[in-house]
C-alpha cells in the first residue's frame, strides 16, 4: 500500500505534472506494466522529476532486473572474502592486515558513441568504485573490443576511430590519475561492428580493517555532496546504457558525461584525507543515474529514509531544476552520510583540495525519499521498491537455433587445415591482428608509475605489482572468447573463469576471486537470456570447482544494433597473490614470466593438445574460414591440477618461465616466449612427440567425458594439432636437471608433460634420431644443437622454421598495418 505522506503534492510539485504521460513513458523506457506498478507504489500519478527517477532505478543498468535471477546463485564467500557483491566493489584479505579492492565494469554503448569521453568517463566510474571503500587505486586492466577495424571501407573506417577515441580515453585518464594500466586485451568480429565493448577494472590496497561502504543510517545524520558541480552531461545515461541502438547514435552524444581526471584526482586524495578521520557513516559515488543512485541506493541498503534540499546542490549551469540535478551524470561526484558535528572537519579537508561541498539533506527514518526544493516538495518516493525491493524478471529463454547447425567441425575445414602448409598457418597467426603484439595501445598507458609494476603490459598472460606493504605481489588477468561462447555459452563460461585464473597460475600466484563483466546482446531475446543463463551457470561450476568466487560484477545488456547482438561476452577478471614462502624472500621474488631464459634449458609441455575441440572457436579456424563450429570442452579437475603443478613448480624455482597456451596454440605460444626471451627454440623433434600423443589417445583418456573426447576421427593431420587451442595446457622453461623432478610432479597429479625442444642458440640442421619409448608423459631424448651468437638464432617447431627477427617483425609490426 502506498504510504500515507505520499499523496500530499505541493504547488511546486504540480509544476512537474505530466500532459502526455504515454509520450513521457516512451521517452522514458518505461512500459505500461511499469506505469501500473507505479502508480500502484505511490498510490497516484508520478510527476516528472519521480517518473525519471524510475526510469532509471528501474533500467537495466541500475536494477538489474533481467540478470538478478541467474546472478543469485554465484558463489561468492570465501574465508578471505572480506566483501562480496552488493558494494561499490569487492574486498579481499591479501595478508599482512591488507586487503584488495577491485572490480570490472562496462562503457560500453557511451564509449560507441563519443568513444574518447565515454572510454575515460569509464575509466573514472570505476576509479572512484575503488577510492570509495578506502583503497588507492594501484593498476588497472581493460578488455576492448572492436568490429572489423582492418576494412578499408566506412566500417573499418568507424572502427579506426573509435579504437584511436577509446585508447586515448583510457590513457590519458588513467595517467593523469596516476594508476598504472599493466594489461588488457582486444578482439575484432563483425559482430561488434554496431557495438564495440570496453570494459575497465580497477585494483586498490587499503587496511582490511578501514574499509568504507555505501550507506546512509542515523537518523539526523546530514548527507553531505562534495567533488565537482553538477551539470546537464550525462542526462539520462544509465537509460540509454540499457536500450538498444539503431544505425544513427549520434543524437544520444547528450547523454555522454564529460570527466575531468584532475578534478578526480584531487577527489581521490581529499577522500583517502576523509579515510583517515573518524568523520563518515557511509559514502558513494554518484555513477549511473547520479544523485539519484547514490541517494537511494545508500538509504536502501540501511534501511533508512533521506530528505534532499536540491536547490543546495552545487550547480555548474544556471537555472537547473530538480529533474536535472537528479538524473545529471556529471562526473567526479560522491555522497557522504556524515557523524553528526563532523560537517566542518569534512568540509575543510574538501575546500582544502578546492572541491566542492555541501550540507544536502539528512537521513531519516521513514523510508521515503523526500525531495524538496526551497522547502516545497517535488517528490516523494518509497526507496525500497527502486533499490533493495526493485523488480526481477524471469524473461523467457529459448535454446538458439544455430547450435544445432554448428555443434561438430565441418569437415571441409578439416580438409582445408590440412592442405595448409604449416609455416604457411604459423606465419598467418602470428601476424593475426588477435594475437599479434598490440603494442600501438598499450604503449600509449602509463604501466610504471607508483614504481610497483613487476610483470607489465606486452609481457603475456597475468600482469603483477608488487604490494610493498606485505612484501606480497597480486597478479592479475582479464579474458574472455566471445567465440567460444557463442559455439557453448555454459562450457564458455566455465573456460573465461579457468583461462583466466591460467594466467595467474603461469606467473605463480595463486587465483583467489573473480570480478565479472557480462556483456550480452538483448535480452528480450529469448536466445541472449538463454545464452546469458548458460554462461552464468558455466561461471558457477568454474567457480565452485576452482574455488574462486565471484566477489563484484557488472551487466552490460542491450548491445545490439539494428537487431544484430553481440557474441556472449563474459569477461572475467581473475586475482590471485603470491605469498612470500621464505623469510628472506618477499612475494614477488617467486613471480616469473613467460620470456624463455637460457640456453640450453628445456621447454616441456603441461596437458594433451590432441584435442580435436581445440579447433572449435579457434584463430587456425577463422583464417582457413567457413565460419565458427565445432564442440567445445574443459575438463575442470584437469584445470584444477595444471594450477596446483604451476604454482608448487614456480615456488621451488623448477619453473623459470612458463605461458598458457592461448590463441593459435601450442606454436604460437613458444615462438611469443622465444621472441620475449630473444631465445632460438628447437623443437624439430615434437612432430614425432606428436604422433605418439595421437597414437595414444584412442586407448588413454585425458581427462574427457570418454576415450573418445580425444580421437582423431576428422582425420587431422598430427602437425596441425600445433595450432589447437586446447583448454588446460601450458609450456614451462625449465633446467635438464629439474626435468625428473617436475615429471614425478605431473605424474603425482595425473597430468601429461612431454618435452617440445630446447632453447638454443644457431640451430644445426643434421640428422637427429629419437627413442622409441612413450613420449607422453616421459621426456623424448635430446635434441641436438650447439651455442652461438643470436645472428642466427631460429624458431623451429616440428616442421616449422623461422628466422627469430622474421618471426619478432611480424609479432611487432603487424598490428599497425591493419589500423593505418
Amino acid at each position: 500500500m502506498p504510504h500515507d505522506t505520499l499523496t500530499k503534492i505541493s504547488d511546486l510539485h504540480k509544476k512537474f505534472c505530466i500532459a502526455d504521460m504515454d509520450c513521457a513513458l516512451s521517452s522514458h523506457k518505461l512500459s505500461k506494466d511499469d506505469y501500473s506498478e507505479i502508480l500502484r507504489i505511490l498510490g497516484r500519478e508520478p510527476n516528472l522529476v519521480e517518473l525519471g527517477i524510475f526510469s532509471a532505478m528501474w533500467s537495466e543498468h541500475c536494477s538489474y532486473k533481467s540478470s538478478k535471477i541467474y546472478l543469485n546463485g554465484f558463489p561468492t564467500s570465501a574465508e578471505y572474502v572480506i566483501q562480496g557483491p552488493g558494494e561499490n566493489a569487492g574486498v579481499i584479505d591479501i595478508g599482512g592486515g591488507m586487503a584488495a579492492v577491485f572490480k570490472v565494469e562496462s562503457h560500453n554503448h557511451p564509449s560507441f558513441i563519443e568513444p574518447t569521453a565515454g572510454a575515460a568517463t569509464g575509466v573514472g566510474g570505476i576509479m572512484r568504485d575503488i577510492f570509495t571503500m578506502g583503497a588507492r587505486p594501484v593498476a588497472s586492466l581493460d578488455s576492448i573490443r572492436f568490429g572489423e577495424v582492418y576494412r578499408e571501407d566506412a566500417i573499418g573506417k568507424k572502427h579506426k576511430y573509435l579504437l584511436s577515441g577509446v585508447v586515448e580515453g583510457i590513457g590519458g585518464y588513467g595517467n593523469c590519475m596516476g594508476v598504472p594500466t599493466i594489461g588488457g586485451e582486444s578482439t575484432f568480429e563483425p559482430c561488434y561492428n554496431g557495438n564495440i565493448l570496453v570494459n575497465a577494472f580497477c585494483l586498490g590496497l587499503a587496511k582490511k580493517e578501514e574499509i568504507f561502504y555505501a550507506k546512509a543510517e542515523g537518523v539526523g545524520n546530514p548527507v553531505i555532496y562534495v567533488g565537482s558541480k553538477t551539470g546537464r552531461d550525462g542526462l539520462g545515461g544509465a537509460v540509454m546504457s540499457s536500450d538498444s541502438f539503431s544505425e544513427d547514435s549520434t543524437s544520444l552524444r547528450p547523454t555522454v558525461q564529460v570527466g575531468d581526471p584532475f578534478t578526480e584526482k584531487l577527489l581521490l586524495e581529499a577522500c583517502l584525507e576523509l579515510f583517515k578521520r573518524d568523520l563518515i557513516v557511509g559514502i558513494q559515488d554518484m555513477g549511473a543515474a547520479g544523485l539519484t543512485s547514490s541517494s537511494f541506493e545508500m538509504a536502501g541498503r540501511s534501511g533508512s529514509g533521506m530528505r534532499l534540499e536540491l536547490e543546495k546542490v552545487p550547480m555548474r549551469e544556471s537555472q537547473m531544476n530538480a529533474y536535472e540535478l537528479m538524473l545529471s551524470e556529471s562526473q567526479e561526484r560522491m555522497l557522504i552520510c556524515a557523524k553528526k558535528g563532523k560537517e566542518g572537519e569534512i568540509k575543510e579537508i574538501f575546500e582544502k583540495w578546492e572541491l566542492d561541498c555541501a550540507i544536502i539533506g539528512e537521513v531519516t527514518d521513514s523510508g521515503i525519499m523526500e525531495l524538496l526544493w526551497e522547502g516545497e516538495c517535488v517528490g516523494k518516493i518509497p526507496i525500497a521498491p527502486l533499490s533493495e525491493a526493485s523488480p526481477v524478471l524471469k524473461r523467457k529463454v529459448d535454446k538458439p537455433s544455430y547450435l544445432d547447425e554448428i555443434n561438430k567441425l565441418d569437415s571441409s575445414f578439416i580438409k582445408n587445415l590440412n592442405d595448409k602448409s604449416n609455416n604457411d598457418l604459423f606465419r598467418e597467426l602470428l601476424g593475426h591482428i588477435d594475437i599479434c603484439d598490440k603494442k600501438w595501445i598499450y604503449s600509449q598507458y602509463d604501466s610504471t608509475v607508483q614504481t610497483n609494476t613487476i610483470v607489465p603490459s606486452g609481457k603475456l598472460d597475468g600482469s603483477v605489482v608488487r604490494v610493498k606493504e606485505n612484501g606480497n605481489a597480486l597478479a592479475m588477468s582479464i579474458y574472455c572468447a566471445p567465440q567460444i561462447c557463442y559455439l557453448n555459452p555454459r562450457e564458455g563460461g566455465k573456460i573465461a573463469v579457468a583461462t583466466a585464473g591460467r594466467k595467474l597460475a603461469t606467473r605463480g600466484a595463486k587465483p583467489l576471486a573473480i570480478s565479472d563483466c557480462l556483456n550480452f546482446g538483448n535480452p528480450q531475446n529469448p536466445e541472449v537470456m538463454w545464452q546469458f543463463s548458460e554462461v552464468c551457470e558455466g561461471i558457477k561450476q568454474a567457480c565452485k570447482e576452482l574455488k574462486t568466487p565471484v566477489v563484484s560484477g557488472n551487466v552490460s545488456l542491450y548491445n545490439q544494433t539494428d537487431e544484430i547482438d553481440i557474441y556472449p561476452t563474459p569477461t572475467i577478471v581473475s586475482v590471485g597473490i603470491s605469498s612470500a614462502c621464505a623469510s628472506n624472500r618477499s612475494g614477488a621474488d617467486y613471480i616469473i614470466d613467460s620470456a624463455l631464459k637460457e640456453n640450453g634449458n628445456v621447454i616441456l609441455l603441461l596437458g594433451n593438445i590432441c584435442d580435436i575441440s581445440g579447433f572449435s572457436g579457434s584463430v587456425a579456424q577463422k583464417i582457413i574460414g567457413g565460419g565458427l563450429c565445432g564442440e567445445v570442452r574443459i575438463d575442470l579437475d584437469r584445470e584444477r591440477a595444471l594450477w596446483e603443478f604451476l604454482h608448487k613448480g614456480i615456488a621451488s624455482g623448477q619453473i623459470l618461465s612458463a605461458k598458457a597456451v592461448g590463441k593459435g596454440g601450442i606454436a604460437i605460444a613458444l615462438a611469443k616466449m622465444a621472441i620475449l626471451g630473444g631465445k632460438g627454440v628447437d623443437a624439430r623433434g615434437f612432430g614425432k612427440v606428436l604422433e605418439s600423443m595421437e597414437s595414444k589417445n584412442s586407448s588413454k583418456n585425458f581427462g574427457g567425458d570418454s576415450s573418445e573426447d580425444f580421437s582423431n576421427d576428422f582425420g587431422v593431420e598430427s602437425g596441425k594439432w600445433l595450432f589447437a587451442q586446447t583448454q588446460s595446457c601450458a609450456l614451462v622453461e625449465c633446467a635438464p636437471s629439474q626435468v625428473v623432478a617436475l615429471q614425478k610432479s605431473a605424474d603425482l597429479l595425473n597430468i601429461p608433460l612431454c618435452e617440445v625442444g630446447k632453447v638454443c642458440g644457431e640451430v644445426v640442421y643434421e640428422e637427429m634420431t629419437f627413442g622409441e619409448r612413450d613420449c607422453v608423459g616421459v621426456a623424448c631424448e635430446e635434441v641436438p644443437y650447439v651455442e652461438a651468437s643470436k645472428s642466427n638464432l631460429r624458431i623451429c617447431i616440428a616442421d616449422i622454421d623461422i628466422d627469430l627477427s622474421k618471426a619478432s617483425k611480424i609479432y611487432f609490426e603487424s598490428f599497425e598495418k591493419y589500423i593505418h
